[in-house]
């Protein structure tokens, strides 16, 4: 396929494939960096595009297999609790071991919390996503993400608190 075929055939495309890399990825960068992917991708293996009966149907395929592939790649580099506490920057083996000894704590009383909680609570505080973003991702009003972040808190404030004020009593708690 020469440069011209290219121009007519695979460039009008770009709508179609932005708004379907726009659906998988929500942020206008990303999906114009996609579909310049795609294209980039397609000029590469232009002397084989013959061979498919149709072109846009390869060019969705490989937009929406690239979206996937950007959205796991995302997924899998998100922070884990543990990296959060990491970065505080406690240096000191006794600073480290009351990190450690809180992320214990704090791993085994997060699934207490009712689930929408627990997730607004993660997205917000661990993998530290802004308000807008979370409710992007799930469809959550805005002012109620506030609301369900602050009782997370709330709620896991008062359980490090309790369960605070009993090791040092004479009713320890054993988490």
């Amino acid at each position: 396929m020469d440069q011209q075929k290219f121009h007519k055939e695979v460039l009008p495309l770009k709508g179609r494939l932005f708004r379907l890399a726009l659906g998988y990825l929500k942020d206008t960068d990303d999906a114009e960096d996609a579909v310049q992917e795609i294209f980039v991708k397609l000029w590469k293996m232009r002397s084989s595009l013959e061979k498919y009966r149709s072109i846009e149907a390869l060019a969705v395929t490989m937009t929406k297999n690239f979206c996937l592939d950007q959205l796991k790649a995302k997924r899998r580099s998100e922070v884990g609790l543990d990296k959060v506490v990491a970065r505080s920057g406690g240096t000191s083996p006794e600073k480290h071991s009351e990190e450690s000894d809180l992320m214990g704590i704090l791993k085994k009383i997060l699934p207490e919390l009712p689930e929408q909680q627990q997730l607004v609570f993660h997205m917000r505080d661990v993998e530290g996503l802004e308000l807008k973003e979370i409710e992007e991702l799930t469809g959550i009003n805005y002012n109620n993400i506030r609301v369900v972040l602050s009782r997370a808190r709330k709620t896991l404030r008062n359980k490090l608190i309790k369960i605070e004020s009993y090791e040092y009593g004479n009713d320890s708690v054993t988490y």
